[in-house]
């Protein structure tokens, strides 16, 4: 069976990319190496391999990496260190709505 894969790299910069991949191994030797240029992470190197998750369907490894690619840095960071019961929490509609309360009369 098929595996894709979602995967962070933390950069030299300290910085995150996330991408997708179908060859988790071939894909960070490609990372390691520069071999696409104008990539995020050529000028970033040396990267590290962070956080993979694998998927069956490659719909649902892009929809992850979209979703992780919108995420804020801590909400990152959350899920590289396995802190899965705060992921909720660093939704950003749930800071924004603790940051900005309704003034509604309702």
């Amino acid at each position: 069976m098929k595996k894709y894969f979602v995967y962070i790299l933390k950069c030299k910069d300290g910085s995150y990319y996330t991408g997708v991949t179908n060859n988790l191994e071939k894909r960070l030797y490609e990372h390691e190496n520069g071999f696409k240029k104008g990539c995020y992470t050529q000028g970033r190197r040396p990267v590290h391999l962070v956080f993979s998750d694998s998927f069956t369907k490659i719909l649902n490894a892009i929809v992850r990496e979209k979703q992780i690619k919108g995420w804020s840095r801590k909400k990152k960071e959350a899920l590289i260190n396995g802190n899965f019961e705060i992921l909720p929490d660093l939704s950003k509609n749930k800071i924004d709505k603790r940051n900005h309360p309704s003034t509604g009369s309702g």
